[in-house]
Parts: structure tokens; C-alpha cells; sequence
């Protein structure tokens, strides 16, 4: 027999926490993709050495890869959340 459980106190205030660290680390991405851009944009505007390009090039070029594997990893861990909620994973008595 499948019944829906309700979760405990200590249980919904667990999942409230997961998901307010989900968040956190989404705005971690989001801030070193901040940072990694600013810095390539800094490196190309401020230096004049023949090395500066490159290095500024290398910064731009990896940020959107951070910011896209930030929204990935949120969205597939707010996904995992949502199911858990949902459903409770139906647990079965017996």
C-alpha cells in the first residue's frame, strides 16, 4: 500500500536548507563568472604586454563555461528537490 508520508519538522527544515544551499551556489557561479569577465575585460583594457591578450582571452573564454555549468548544476539539483517534495517518494507501509 502506497501512502504519501508528511515530512517531519526537522525534515522540511533539512530540505529548506538544501535548497537555500542550492541557491547559494548557483550565486557562487554566477559571481565568478562576474569576476572572470571583469578580470578579462581588466587584463585587456589596463596591460599592454604582448602576454596580456592571451591571458584576458582565457578568462573571457571560460566564463560562460562556469556560468552555463552553474545553471546545469542547479537546475538538475532543484529538479532532484522538486521530485523528493512532490511525492515524498511514496513510501510503501508494510
Amino acid at each position: 500500500m502506497n501512502q504519501k508520508t508528511e515530512l517531519s519538522t526537522s525534515d522540511r527544515l533539512a530540505f529548506d536548507r538544501t535548497h537555500l544551499a542550492n541557491e547559494r551556489t548557483l550565486l557562487a557561479y554566477v559571481r565568478t563568472f562576474i569576476g572572470m569577465v571583469s578580470a578579462g575585460i581588466a587584463i585587456l583594457k589596463v596591460f599592454d604586454f604582448p602576454w596580456a591578450r592571451p591571458i584576458a582571452w582565457v578568462f573571457l573564454a571560460a566564463s560562460l563555461p562556469m556560468l552555463v555549468t552553474g545553471i546545469l548544476r542547479y537546475l538538475k539539483t532543484a529538479r532532484g528537490l522538486k521530485q523528493y517534495r512532490s511525492g515524498i517518494v511514496n513510501r510503501t507501509k508494510g
